[in-house]
This record gives structure tokens, sequence and C-alpha cells, in this order.
């Protein structure tokens, strides 16, 4: 293994356990908790390689859509992606439906799969909405969520600015964005975190699929994930364009309620985690970033007789 692979494991229960990772490093390898903490990682690690599914492979997506899922791609269904996430201390919702990676051991990302039942979105918003106002009511929220981040002894946030200003498809109803977030105080030079944010809109909802990635390896993600949001293809009947106004549900919201709004909330949480991978790490925050949201797919790599591929 690489001297990167070797110390993804410590970086992660580093972050899990600070107070343990002040003791010397000999002694940190002994401890209980460490030990327990890699056992149970080891667990959902293999629940999740029995659960893989490679591409090329039809996924049905509850009743809504397929996802036709290109080789190169593997997919984790709900319950062993929720297991190994809950296990990195990250818990998911009823929305959530597996977790996406890359086979390439060279490719370090990977994406978050949902499903909202929000009802039917009108998209008039898109047409004309201020990509500048929406940032400044992005930072508003992000400031609202640092006094409970620091009232528990946790780095604020500075939202960078977009990585990727909100663009709507409304040819194919998709919609993209990308925030970059810092901690306070950050050097500029230190590495900053991004989730590349892609929804799909159905007539009774919508999928996110939100790929973790570091600002720097953004560009190189993008196709990746423009590839899987193309593999997405809802069920007939339950497509945008077969929404009935007669008898559909519709939501609450606007489309501009996926970049701000209550979802944003979700959204912090994520960037708060990989911050703090920012803080202690610098460098190795797409590595462990990664593993952290149950991004871990070299472990399916694992070769008999020569330990974990990780």
């Amino acid at each position: 293994m690489t001297l990167t692979r070797l110390m993804l494991l410590p970086l992660l229960l580093a972050l899990l356990l600070p107070s343990v990772y002040a003791e010397e490093p000999e002694q940190k390898a002994s401890d209980p908790r460490i030990e327990a903490l890699q056992r149970e990682f080891e667990a959902a690690s293999q629940v999740m390689k029995q659960a893989q599914q490679k591409g090329p492979v039809d996924i049905p997506l509850l009743d809504q859509a397929v996802l036709r899922l290109p080789k190169g791609y593997t997919f984790v269904p709900k319950a062993a992606a929720a297991q190994f996430m809950a296990t990195m201390g990250n818990q998911v919702d009823d929305n959530f439906l597996g977790l996406i990676l890359p086979e390439a051991e060279e490719a370090d990302w990977g994406a978050v799969l949902n499903y909202e039942k929000s009802g039917y979105i009108r998209d008039d918003d898109a047409k004309s909405w201020n990509v500048e106002d929406m940032l400044k009511s992005i930072r508003e929220s992000a400031e609202e969520s640092n006094q409970t981040r620091t009232s528990r002894g946790l780095p604020g946030l500075d939202v960078v600015g977009w990585a990727e200003a909100p663009n709507y498809d409304d040819l194919n109803h998709r919609l993209v964005w990308a925030l970059t977030v810092s901690n306070q105080g950050a050097p500029a030079d230190e590495p900053k975190s991004v989730n590349y944010n892609t929804y799909a809109l159905g007539r009774e909802g919508f999928f996110s699929l939100n790929l973790v990635t570091a600002s720097n390896e953004l560009d190189q993600r993008k196709p990746d994930a423009e590839h899987l949001l193309a593999a997405l293809e809802f069920n007939p009947g339950k497509r945008y364009q077969d929404f009935n106004a007669d008898t559909d549900a519709t939501a609450g919201f606007g489309l501009a309620a996926l970049v701000g709004g209550a979802f944003l909330a979700k959204k912090f949480g994520l960037f708060a985690i990989a911050s703090l991978f920012i803080a202690k790490f610098g460098k190795f925050i797409l590595i462990a970033a990664a593993a952290l949201f149950g991004i871990f797919g070299k472990r399916f790599g694992a070769k008999k007789g020569g330990g974990m591929d990780a």
C-alpha cells in the first residue's frame, strides 16, 4: 500500500476521536477505542464489498427511475452504504438510496445518491434568479450555521464562492451547482472542499447526486458527475413532462430552494465534516473526506493474502 493509503484510517479516526490523537504515536495504535472503530470500519467495508453492483448494470431506483450504471462505476445499495456511513459518523435519512464509486484505483471520489419525494417543482424562477443574491443568502445561512458550530468548539465555515454557479438545463430538467468552502481564518493556500451537486427533476420529486471531492480535483471529476446524471432515466409516467396540474401535488418551493433554503442545511453538514479534515490534515482532505462520506471504493479491491487495498 502507498503512504497515503496507510495513513487513511488513522486520519479518519483522528477526526472521530481527536482526544486520542493528542497522545504520542506509539500510544495511538493501542487505544481500545481506535481498535474498536477499526473493527467496525473493516466489517462495514466487507458488507459494502459483498453488496456492490458493478457496471454496466441497470439499477431500479424505487418506482421512479433506473440508473443505467456505466462500466467503470460501482453502486452500493442503501443498507450496506448506510451502515458504512454510520460507522464513519455520518447518518443518512430515508431519502438516501446509496453510493456510487469509481472502480479505478487512482480516482479518489464518490457520490451520494438521494431521492426527495417533494412533489412537482416549478422551474419558472430559473429564468430570473440572480446568482449573486443567491450567494449572499447562502453566506447568511452559513453564518447562522457557524453559531451552532462555534458553540460546540468546531471551526466556522467561510463560503469562498461558486465553484460552479447554478445552471439549469430546462430541456432535460437538470440543475447543477457547486460551492467552495473553507475553514474560517484558514490560510489562502489551504485545500478547500467542494460538493458538486446535480439534480434530476421528475413528476413527483427529484434525485440528487452529490459528488464529494477537493476543489483542486473538481475539473477532473465533473465529467463523472455529468456521465452519471445522464445515466439516470425516469420511468414513463414519472418524467417531469408527465406532470398533470389537475391531479398532481406540487412542492411548496421553487427551483432556487435546491440551491439555498431548507436544503442548504444538509449541505453545510457535509461541508462541516470535510472542513475538519482540511484543518487537521491539509493535503489529505480528498482521501479522508471521501472515506468519511462512505466513499471508499478501493477497499472493495482487497487482494487475497495482501491485506486491504485501501
